[in-house]
């Protein structure tokens, strides 16, 4: 059986144009999912993947940088998988991995050079997300979600409390005060406990 694996890192990157060519491929069933490929803690639907795959399978995926950006994880992964019996081919990257078959010193040497280099990407990101927020908290810039003001707070949970004789819904009081309907209920539970 032919199946694919398709990922991507974040909401902007584009899942079809993976899922097509896995699927002109002949895949028969494609594990798609939307995580970093940093680890393979969070990525369930590889775990799934991997539970699955049966001897004689074949394990089709566009690049290399989509099974993993560590090369600890990418050799792991592509050991796993020929252990069961599982064939593994890169697309783009124009490679085979086949169970009980040993490898071309070559394309190991290939294989490893682009991993490594997915892993360096990954880490160049990582550094340089960490290197923005550092200079973003030394300029004094606020970080992450904006707290909504208590005296906008109070005003939301004072129309709350008038809400019957103004003919207010939580909706129309949230629209009104900027406050979000979550944190008007939120404030009125600690409120009644």
């Amino acid at each position: 059986m032919k199946i694919g694996y398709a990922r991507v890192s974040t909401i902007n990157q584009d899942l079809e144009t993976q899922k097509e060519l896995l699927k002109q491929e002949g895949c028969e069933k494609v594990y798609v999912e939307q995580v970093t490929g940093t680890s393979t803690k969070p990525r369930q639907k590889l775990k799934s993947m991997l539970d699955h795959v049966r001897e004689g399978d074949e394990v089709i995926v566009t690049k290399i940088d989509r099974l993993a950006r560590s090369i600890i994880d990418l050799n792991k992964i592509v050991q796993e998988l020929n252990s069961k019996g599982v064939r593994v081919r890169f697309i783009k990257d124009n490679m085979e991995f086949k169970a009980g078959e040993e490898q071309n010193s070559m394309q190991t040497l290939l294989f490893n050079v682009l991993g490594s280099f997915a892993q360096f990407e990954a880490d160049l990101i990582r550094e340089r997300t960490s290197e923005g927020r550092e200079r973003a908290k030394k300029q004094g810039k606020h970080l992450g979600r904006k707290g909504k003001d208590p005296k906008d707070i109070q005003k939301a949970l004072n129309l709350y409390d008038k809400r019957k004789q103004n003919n207010l819904s939580v909706n129309d009081i949230s629209k009104m005060t900027g406050v979000p309907r979550s944190t008007i209920y939120h404030e009125l539970h600690k409120i009644t406990d």
